[in-house]
Order: structure tokens, then sequence, then C-alpha cells
């Protein structure tokens, strides 16, 4: 073999030698300096996975902030969210429409955040120390699985945000945690008739509740000795 051939297979050998290294550093010291995260937060502890996690905060100086997520159960049994935490603060729970609990279905899913899903509403979020850009530690209470931990991204209620922040959360709802009466003691299947009244029916009494019964009777005794 010539002498030019020689030299020129070992200036290729030289540079196939110096790519590998470079290949081996870039995978050894820099792969986790390299390594691409979701914008979203998610994680999964046992058959409950929890994706999509932000922290909304209001932008008109309200203070509150929302706590949006979808969770998901792998399981063959019903859960209960039975709260959230954000650094220790706690969120109020809001069943969706027409729920009493915030139940992730066996198989299923649990929307948090929008227009007729439950909410999670921080009343003051900036007290929690809540931020918006932070990677904020949050805390979802499973009633089966426990606590699953990560960190959600604290973002303003704006763009596509918007339709997920505080303002969008229901009002007037009862609180996943809050009394609730069922119809059949001493409530009325409807409210507003029981309000109108201002008594109930035992403050009434029974005449109260069929005046037509009773003047004839009852008040025409009182008055005829008049």
């Amino acid at each position: 073999m010539s002498s030019s051939l020689r030299r020129g297979a070992l200036a290729a050998t030289t540079l196939a030698l110096a790519a590998v290294s470079l290949t081996a550093c870039g995978a050894g010291n820099d792969a986790q300096t390299l390594e691409v995260k979701p914008d979203n937060a998610a994680t999964h502890v046992g058959v409950i996975k929890v994706q999509n996690a932000n922290i909304v905060t209001d932008t008109k100086g309200s203070g509150e902030a929302t706590v949006t997520a979808r969770i998901f159960n792998d399981g063959d049994r019903d859960q209960t969210l039975k709260g959230i935490r954000v650094d220790g603060a706690r969120a109020e729970l809001s069943p969706a429409k027409g729920e009493q609990k915030l139940v992730v279905p066996a198989g299923g899913s649990l929307a948090l955040g929008g227009k007729g899903n439950a909410s999670a509403l921080l009343q003051d979020f900036e007290a929690a120390g809540v931020k918006d850009g932070n990677a904020q530690p949050v805390a979802f209470d499973l009633s089966r699985t426990g606590a699953v931990k990560l960190r959600a991204t604290v973002l303003p209620a704006k763009h596509a945000f918007e339709t997920v922040g505080p303002s969008s959360s229901p009002t007037g709802g009862a609180p996943e945690q809050g009394p609730s009466a069922s119809p059949g003691e001493g409530g009325s299947d409807n409210p507003s008739a029981d309000a109108s009244t201002g008594a109930s029916a035992d403050e009434r009494g029974e005449g109260a509740t069929s005046p037509s019964t009773s003047p004839g009777t009852e008040q025409g005794g009182e008055h005829s000795g008049h």
C-alpha cells in the first residue's frame, strides 16, 4: 500500500474514533441535560394517572386560582377525589353539576376545570406562594390510592387557559365537603316554594299547610263572642 493511501486510512480512522467519543459523551454526561420534558405535568401512582395538571391564576385581581387536570382510574373500583393541596393550602372542591362528589370512575376519568366540569379553587394563591411561571408542588388525595404528587405549571388565565380559569368555575354550588339535605328529610322538592313561605311546616302547624280549611271554624269561633 502506498504511503498516501496509508495516510488517508489513518485519517479516516481518527475521524471515526473522534465521532464515537463525542457520541459517547453526549449519551453519558449530557444525557440528563438534554432531556426534554412535557409542557403539562403528568404522573401516576398505582392505578391512578394525573395528566395535564396546571394551576391557572386569575388576571382580574381576584386573587383566585384553579387547579386543572384530568385524573384517570385504571383500576376496577371507583375512587373519590377527597382533596387537593398546593404547598399546604387546600383547594375548595366543587363537583360537576348534578353530582355530589368528585368521583374518578373505574376505567374512566375525572376532569377538573372548564365549563360543566368539577373545579378546584384556591381563594388566595399568593398567600400559598403560587406565582406565574412556577412549577408548584400539588398533591391529589384519592380515597384508595392516597396522595398523588407532582409539580404543576402556574399559568395566567389567558388565551387557551382562559376557559379553565377561576372565572369559569361554578358559583353558588355546594362544595364537595359541604352539608347536603335530601328532599325527604325536612326539605322540599321545590326549595323556592319553602323559601317564599318564610317558615317550615312544623312552625306553621298543620292548619297553615291547608289555610282553606281553618278560617271557617277556628277563627270563626274566636270572633263570635264580639
